[in-house]
């Protein structure tokens, strides 16, 4: 079995409901949730003229490879209405993958770890819950260490 951490998002819609939604649907076509984060409430990142983003963190036990993972959750952003529009634009939902395994790949279509964790608070926050021990594979200090030294002025908060 593979371990990978995913973060979901949205801001449109009902907000709640699509985070479960989305941890429901993960969990049939991908694998199992084995740990949650708490919901966090998060100011939009990158296009700021939008609602505030709901995200949160899932540590997903599954058997699917990088490749067919990815695949497998693009699948469900398209099954519950995602429309990618424009860049940072809003959105019902968005699903990332931070880490699989210990795992570096970069290939067209798959990055991981995902490239912008360090520089993200709304990634780092929730993240830090689960995982706060977890080693960046590429950086090589914890990603409670990453949330510390975070830049990110943007606000954060634990529902």
């Amino acid at each position: 079995m593979n371990i990978s951490y995913l973060l979901i998002g949205g801001n449109e819609e009902d907000r709640i409901g699509t985070m479960t939604a989305a941890r429901e649907q993960i969990q049939a076509a991908a694998g199992t949730i084995r740990k949650q984060s708490s919901l966090y409430e998060t100011a939009p990142w990158g296009k700021t003229d939008q609602a505030d983003f709901l995200n949160q963190a899932l540590l997903l036990e599954t058997g699917l490879d990088a490749t067919s993972l990815i695949q497998t959750l693009l699948a469900v952003e398209e099954t519950m209405g995602r429309q990618r529009k424009e860049k940072y634009g809003s959105r019902i939902i968005d699903i990332d993958i931070l880490f699989f395994n210990d795992a570096i790949i970069r290939q067209p279509g798959l990055v991981i770890p995902h490239p912008e964790i360090q520089n993200r608070r709304f990634v780092l926050a929730p993240l830090a819950e689960i995982a706060g021990e977890y080693i960046h594979p590429v950086l090589g200090v914890s990603v409670r260490e990453l949330l510390i030294n975070c830049t990110d002025p943007l606000a954060v908060k634990k529902l």
